[in-house]
């Protein structure tokens, strides 16, 4: 027998197999679930995006169009609305306290966790693994547990109601995720390079901040903004720690401003202070989604 006459019976015992499998793709049950499953994402996208696109509509509206006629398109555009939140409710003075909080407990919190990542990551030496699970069980820790001693702790350093007390705080919330996150990134980068700097003089603190650093930019930015979206967003601790009115961040100054407008019946101004907070954290997200979901997806897989 031929080697052609064995290979067409072969080819079609293996065109057949692909049609099986094939039609096993394409089963009722496959396409039922693929259907159902784009209909409930559908509903869940509706049920995020309305609240938002409302909210941005009414922002544009007189306090008579938003009481009388909540869901129709606003006349006119009132501009005037946000110039109101921003200047009369101190919306401004609230954003840039936020802005100052979170710059700066994001950076400090990028500088230590990097470091300790890298040497826990990088050096064997004793107590090792309970150093990193202590960071770890951080994870586990309820922050609300945490408010009263805190408070006392905070208080006696003198560091209540100031922001600089606020970004210590938020540090040390931030440190064992971004700690746990990081570890996964210096445990895989190549030491090659850095064996070759040492061998040539360079110090640990030159081969961190000038080797090893660079290579886990993917991880760093993507743990920065996971922070910043996460701090920005923080309340409780401003709420408990921050009790200065001059030192109030956005989300205390909403809280304040959802009281302070519902006496006065400015609701056009409460709406407008509320699309100038969420609008930050939706333009950082969509310009460094691909960015944070590749980071994200690479520490997963080098953890």
């Amino acid at each position: 027998m031929s080697v052609n006459q064995v290979s067409v019976p072969a080819r079609e015992a293996g065109g057949a197999q692909a049609l099986h499998t094939a039609g096993e793709s394409t089963k009722p049950s496959t396409w039922i679930f693929t259907g159902v499953s784009q209909v409930v994402l559908i509903i869940w996208a509706l049920l995020v995006i309305f609240p938002f696109a409302w909210m941005v509509m009414t922002s544009f509206k007189t306090d008579m169009e938003i009481i009388f006629s909540p869901w129709t398109l606003p006349a006119t555009l009132q501009w005037d609305n946000f110039v109101r939140a921003w200047n009369e409710a101190q919306i401004g003075r609230y954003a840039r306290n936020s802005l100052v909080v979170v710059l700066g407990a994001t950076a400090l919190t990028l500088l230590v966790s990097s470091m300790a990542a890298y040497v826990l990551s990088r050096f064997e030496f004793p107590g090792n693994r309970f150093v990193f699970y202590l960071f770890i069980a951080g994870l586990m820790f309820p922050v609300f547990l945490a408010l009263v001693p805190l408070f006392f702790v905070v208080r006696n350093l003198n560091l209540l109601g100031t922001l600089h007390g606020l970004i210590l705080v938020y540090t040390a919330y931030s440190l064992p995720f971004s700690i746990f996150f990081l570890t996964g990134f210096f445990r895989t980068l190549p030491s090659e390079v850095a064996e070759a700097a040492i061998v040539d003089g360079a110090s640990h603190y030159r081969v961190f901040f000038n080797i090893m650093l660079p290579l886990a930019r993917p991880g760093l930015i993507a743990i920065g903004i996971f922070n910043i979206l996460g701090q920005w967003n923080q309340f409780i601790l401003p709420l408990v720690l921050n009790p200065s009115p001059d030192n109030y961040v956005l989300s205390q100054g909403l809280a304040f401003l959802a009281i302070q407008q519902g006496y006065q019946s400015d609701y056009s101004a409460l709406f407008a202070a509320l699309t100038i907070t969420m609008v930050p954290t939706l333009i950082i997200y969509v310009l460094f989604q691909q960015r944070l979901e590749s980071g994200l997806t690479t520490g997963a897989l080098k953890g």
